[in-house]
């Protein structure tokens, strides 16, 4: 009798310590510990990895966290991830939630409800979120920004730096993008072409080509914008 005939219906854990590697494929939990391989696509309720990570395909889980350098040769879908490291998706990622400690970076679209943290990231498509509030360590860079609520601040780099041992390059700490829109923009050392909100605070450290606004506009003293536009009643 095999284990799948014990438990019928019930998915098989996939455990890997050390150096090793295994199949793609269909898991309850992936726990990966030291440097793995995987050699194809995932399925999984919970993968956590601490280590040097590589996965040569997609990855669909409930709950995902990395700690360490993790490379996914394929788009992530998820609901939750806290990473604390470097993690570089090939693809896009939609999700729920993301907490950062580290860099992220993407090959595609970001689509999430909660993106915060520290660190910096890349996204090389557009980066859509419901609330945003990341505390730049590292560079942040995506194509156009849509979001609800976006706060954009420095971190502490000689703190944060200390934390990681140095893994994160070191990266001028400021967002940069075509266009940012949403609703409540509260931003600092941000650099964009365009810039489209509600209520807009174009703080320390900023540069906007154009600030569109609806109800409200507040500019630091040592802001560069370019041009200024109330929309709407």
């Amino acid at each position: 009798m095999t284990e799948e005939d014990k438990h019928p219906g019930q998915r098989p854990d996939l455990i890997l310590n050390g150096v090793g590697s295994a199949a793609g494929g269909d898991y309850d939990k992936v726990l990966i510990d030291g440097v793995g391989k995987v050699m194809d696509s995932l399925s999984a309720r919970l993968f956590k990895a601490n280590g040097q990570i590589r996965v040569k395909g997609k990855l669909k889980t409930a709950e995902v966290e990395v700690n360490g350098i993790m490379n996914l040769e394929g788009p992530l879908r998820m609901n939750t991830m806290k990473l604390d490291g470097i993690l570089h998706v090939e693809g896009g990622i939609a999700g729920e939630s993301c907490v950062l400690n580290g860099l992220l970076t993407a090959k595609g679209d970001c689509e999430l409800e909660e993106f915060r943290g520290v660190g910096g990231f890349t996204i090389e498509g557009l980066l859509s979120a419901g609330r945003m509030d990341i505390r730049l360590a590292g560079a942040g860079q995506a194509h156009e920004i849509g979001v609800e609520t976006l706060k954009v601040r420095q971190e502490d780099q000689s703190l944060w730096n200390r934390l990681l041992g140095g893994i994160i390059p070191k990266l001028k700490p400021v967002l940069t993008a075509k266009v940012i829109e949403g609703d409540d923009l509260d931003l600092e050392y941000t650099n964009a072409d365009v810039v489209r909100g509600n209520h807009v605070i174009i703080g320390q450290g900023c540069s906007a080509g154009l600030v569109e606004y609806r109800t409200g506009l507040t500019v630091h003293p040592g802001a560069r914008v370019g041009k200024e536009v109330k929309t709407g009643d």
